[in-house]
């Protein structure tokens, strides 16, 4: 716990019926105590939970106040905390903190009661992120997912993984030191399946991962263009899905949709039907749903065929991005078609994977400045996805080695390799200044 006793205004700026002030730190106590009068209760910091009533001196006059004492390690900072709950007057609640930081307090760095949980043990990174990113929400769907995020679990459920690897890895390391005729020594097989009793525990965490993620969580990427465009064979090499694909125009009737992975988040990705004259009532139905899909999406893309671009026309008025698909059936130039000039252009092809990572960094930076930072949550969760796949590849590489006959030596290499990964979440492995940047963002006085 840090010697340094911390205060801050933790209300949002602006007037208001009521305004907080922050303390915490091991002296906490004690600036309130000197601060209070005419307490009702008396104030006793030696209690775990009290609220006091009384008047605030802060130097100049005397506030009404209401305290809100928690006391170490039961509060949010595992320190000695206090809430100071005075009028919400600006000028009133600076000269409340001016006269605590007089009385020996030293002003809260951003983010710095959030660290402080994080080094006491109180949150994991994960949690913390999700603190920042609920303070961050612009909209109520942002709310749900940092609240999701918060609330969700995932720290328990890494600390169960995280205790069967470190177990895993003892058991191996004794293999390494016993000869298999000692009693120390422990069978591969034994090892073996304890190994896939870690790999059922991290499905079970990715699978509650990607139902946090789920549509709602997302950004949705509408693509849209002609039939035949080649919009369901881009969906399918950026998804992994597997849409039907036929050179006959008006085979997809129906709006797909499924993750597509940008690197730094995820998004949405939602196919649909060509954009033509409906020759049938069930065409007509279809073009009518897949427009829905493209008024609630946060990006559409407009794909042409480039063997076709001249052919294109005019984009719609809803697309941000033309996307010249098969380009590998026609040569590198500079384009002609009604496209040009009047959208960005990007060249893919999903048969050979040209232009896909550049596809996906223009989309990932159109997004960040439609959105801002009001998808954090949607960007964690991406992270601590991430993080759970790379633990789950290393321990599934290690695994196989064993079952392959490799020596035990690489087995325990590959659970050190997946407790790193692992380690991510909790925020173990993150570099120091990693953690300045996050904390950072934070407000003064959370």
């Amino acid at each position: 716990m840090s010697a340094r006793t911390i205060a801050a205004i933790a209300s949002p700026p602006g007037p208001a019926r009521r305004g907080i002030v922050r303390v915490s730190g091991p002296h906490a106590g004690e600036l309130i105590a000197a601060a209070l009068v005419h307490a009702e209760p008396l104030f006793d910091r030696r209690a775990e939970r009290a609220l006091v009533r009384g008047e605030f001196d802060d130097g100049i006059g005397r506030q009404p106040v209401r305290v809100l004492w928690m006391r170490a390690p039961r509060s949010y900072t595992r320190e000695d905390v206090a809430e100071l709950h005075l009028p919400g007057a600006e000028p009133l609640l600076a000269r409340a903190l001016a006269r605590l930081l007089e009385l020996g307090a030293a002003p809260a760095r951003p983010g710095e009661f959030t660290r402080r949980a994080f080094e006491n043990g109180r949150l994991d990174l994960s949690q913390c992120e999700a603190v920042l990113a609920l303070s961050e929400a612009a909209h109520e769907d942002e709310r749900r997912a940092a609240l999701g995020l918060l609330e969700g679990g995932l720290e328990e459920r890494a600390r169960e993984i995280r205790a069967a690897l470190v177990e895993l890895l003892a058991l191996c390391e004794a293999g390494l030191d016993f000869e298999e005729v000692e009693t120390g020594h422990v069978a591969a097989d034994e090892l073996g399946e304890r190994a896939r009793r870690c790999i059922t525990l991290l499905d079970g965490a990715l699978r509650r991962e990607a139902a946090r993620a789920a549509p709602p969580a997302l950004p949705r990427v509408v693509l849209a263009g002609a039939p035949s465009a080649g919009k369901s064979t881009l969906w399918n090499a950026l998804t992994g899905g597997r849409a039907l694909v036929s050179e006959q125009p008006g085979t997809t009737r129906d709006a797909l949709a499924a993750p597509w992975d940008l690197g730094p988040a995820s998004v949405l990705l939602v196919d649909g039907p060509g954009v033509e004259s409906a020759r049938s009532s069930v065409e007509a139905t279809a073009g009518r749903l897949f427009q829905r899909e493209r008024e609630r999406a946060d990006l559409v893309l407009w794909v042409v065929d480039s063997t076709r671009a001249e052919e294109a026309g005019e984009p719609p008025r809803d697309a941000r991005l033309c996307i010249l698909a098969k380009s590998d059936l026609v040569p590198l130039r500079a384009e002609t078609s009604g496209t040009e000039g009047t959208l960005p252009t990007a060249r893919v092809s999903a048969r050979t994977g040209a232009g896909i990572g550049e596809l996906a960094r223009i989309v990932a930076a159109e997004l960040g400045s439609r959105r801002g930072e009001a998808g954090l949550a949607r960007v964690l969760v991406a992270r601590h996805r991430q993080a759970l796949v790379r633990t789950r590849g290393e321990l599934e590489e290690a695994l196989g080695g064993l079952e392959s006959g490799l020596g035990l030596d690489l087995l325990a290499e590959g659970l050190r390799s997946s407790l790193e990964a692992l380690d991510e979440l909790s925020g173990r492995t993150v570099p120091e200044d990693v953690l300045d940047v996050l904390f950072a963002r934070f407000c003064l006085g959370k």
